[in-house]
């Protein structure tokens, strides 16, 4: 299986429900280094995975619509604990779908998987994987 990853980083403010995450239920920031991971199991005719030019701008573009936002004012989050594995989950489903719309070009509708990696911190981070 061949991938790559392109790279971007988002700052979000949220809250969390539950004693399981004591202060963290004040409302806060949080920034993410984020990792797209683009995988195939053949490369085309142009010797690549995907473009990554592309799927770098895709992934801009996408965290752009979160980055300075409380996500506990987005509709897409109503009643969610936005958890590093569930923005994981949210960025990789949103990247599917700009694949399936042709984003990243024809060639990428090939692609075998998405994984999405979150990096809270140096030693703490959390990914989500799907097919496409």
């Amino acid at each position: 299986m061949f991938s790559v990853t392109v790279r971007d980083h988002m700052m979000v403010a949220h809250s969390f429900r539950g004693d399981v995450f004591g202060p963290a239920q004040r409302l806060h920031g949080a920034t993410f280094i984020v990792d797209a991971t683009f995988k195939g199991e053949a490369l085309d005719e142009d010797g690549i995975v995907v473009d990554i030019g592309r799927a770098s701008e895709e992934l801009h573009a996408l965290v752009g619509e979160l980055t300075y936002r409380n996500l506990d004012d987005d509709p897409a989050f109503a009643g969610v604990n936005t958890s590093t594995e569930v923005l994981a989950k949210a960025i990789a489903d949103r990247l599917a779908d700009r694949v399936h719309a042709g984003g990243l070009g024809e060639a990428a509708r090939r692609l075998a998987g998405i994984a999405v990696t979150l990096h809270e911190s140096h030693i703490a981070w959390a990914s989500y994987e799907r097919p496409l």
